[in-house]
């Protein structure tokens, strides 16, 4: 029996593990969906210039980015995905509590420091450990996972807005900590021991061969050296630029120059993330038909129209339109992206391969916040969409770059053709 038959004949045949682990990827999105709706109230509150609004997310960000890939080896290592899970649930929740008490705009990025470290741990664990589990179903499965995220973002918003009208903005960030706490525990029982492997393989390596650190800092070499790899990781990283910006930026524009209440606010970042939600499985789905290229591509050149279209809508029916727009166009590319990634990385690196391009990504992601501040500031914050868009055209340009053709995996030191994920789908067309 081949490789790829031998992974589907084990594959599970209930989703119930993809429900729970998408429903806690949900709430590792509603706590930074929640913040992006509280930034323009901490703004005014504390006195803060677009750039130092920035600044807060790009700390965030780069907290990410620098434990990303650590987190990524510590879950090749680790074998109870479930247990990295949990954690970071609660890791990521703990520190809005904390904002509560905070009134220092220095101790507000300290709190989102730890923010972007907990929050960092969950891909690494949740995405390769799906996508092992349904190897024949990859695009689909992390789609239902993406769409948790998008769900978490959709609800966030518009829950907390309402809120908002009834209880102040430090109230609501403690309440907030409850529904993580719970599903920290659900998983923790449920999920604990869970792992991306069949039983009797081993955590690090699924051929159940112990390797020592100098094979597998040679391993991770050629992970860096996988052109593909690297070039869709880049990739990523302008569109999270795209991403991350938007969401900072959004809400602040809607708030300050259009004059918006929280609750509107919320529901405008709603629309975002529904039209996201939907996106994501038909993503996943056609890029598994049609290839991940192709999908890609498309979503993000008309992700760059949209965005120029909702800069220029005002205060009209048009600019809530491009506002779903662009959260379906960009958020179709999400899962496909993370797919083509696990495709192109060995099954004992692909935690530490989903570290490195979410790592790679929350650095896009980190300048992002802070260049667009410092472009409202200096100009307007009309002009910051522009700049939007125009990271988004460069992670297409990049994709353009990825060879055609099947992208290479790297092979592991001492690894036979078996430790290796089946390459069935990942010829991008």
């Amino acid at each position: 029996m081949n490789t790829a038959a031998a992974s589907a004949a084990t594959a599970p045949q209930s989703f119930k593990d993809v429900w729970l682990v998408s429903a806690g990827h949900a709430l590792t999105h509603w706590y930074p969906a929640t913040f992006y709706l509280l930034l323009p109230l901490i703004g005014k509150e504390l006195g803060l210039s677009y750039t130092e609004i920035g600044l807060i997310i790009t700390v965030q960000q780069m907290a990410g980015a620098i434990s990303n890939i650590p987190g990524g080896i510590v879950v090749d290592i680790i074998g109870g995905k479930g247990y990295l899970m949990a954690t970071s649930l609660f890791w990521v929740g703990f520190p809005y509590a904390l904002m509560s008490i905070t009134h220092s705009f220095w101790m507000l990025l300290a709190c989102e420091t730890l923010v972007g470290i907990g929050n960092n741990i969950w891909h690494p664990a949740a995405i390769p450990m799906l996508a092992y589990r349904y190897p024949e179903r990859k695009g689909l499965v992390l789609s239902f996972h993406g769409m948790g995220g998008n769900l978490g973002e959709a609800l966030a918003p518009f829950v907390i807005g309402a809120l908002l009208g009834w209880l102040s903005w430090r109230t609501v960030v403690v309440i907030n900590v409850v529904p993580g706490l719970v599903m920290a525990t659900l998983i923790l029982v449920l999920l604990g021991t869970l792992t991306m492997t069949r039983k009797g393989d081993d955590a690090i390596n699924a051929g159940g061969e112990m390797r020592g650190v100098k094979n597998y800092l040679r391993d991770f070499a050629s992970l860096l050296k996988n052109k593909a790899l690297m070039l869709v990781s880049i990739s990523t990283a302008f569109r999270g630029m795209t991403q991350v910006g938007l969401l900072t930026f959004l809400p602040v524009y809607l708030a300050y120059e259009l004059n918006f209440s929280p609750f509107v606010v919320g529901a405008c970042l709603t629309v975002l993330q529904v039209a996201g939600f939907a996106a994501g499985p038909v993503g996943g789905h056609l890029s598994d038909k049609i290839g991940r290229k192709r999908v890609i591509s498309s979503s993000m050149m008309l992700t760059a129209v949209m965005i120029v279209g909702l800069a220029l809508a005002g205060r009209s029916i048009a600019f809530v339109i491009f506002v779903a727009l662009v959260g379906f166009f960009l958020y179709a590319t999400r899962p496909v992206l993370q797919a083509w990634v696990v495709e192109s990385t060995p099954k004992n690196l692909a935690g530490t391969g989903v570290g490195l391009q979410f790592g790679i990504s929350a650095i896009g992601g980190g300048i992002a916040p802070v260049v667009f501040g410092m472009i409202a500031d200096a100009y307007s914050i009309y002009i910051g969409f522009y700049f939007l868009a125009g990271t988004i055209v460069v992670a297409n340009f990049l994709i353009f770059l990825v060879p055609n053709g099947e992208a290479t995996q790297a092979k592991p030191v001492g690894s036979s053709k078996s430790d290796r994920l089946p390459a069935r789908s990942i010829t991008p067309h």
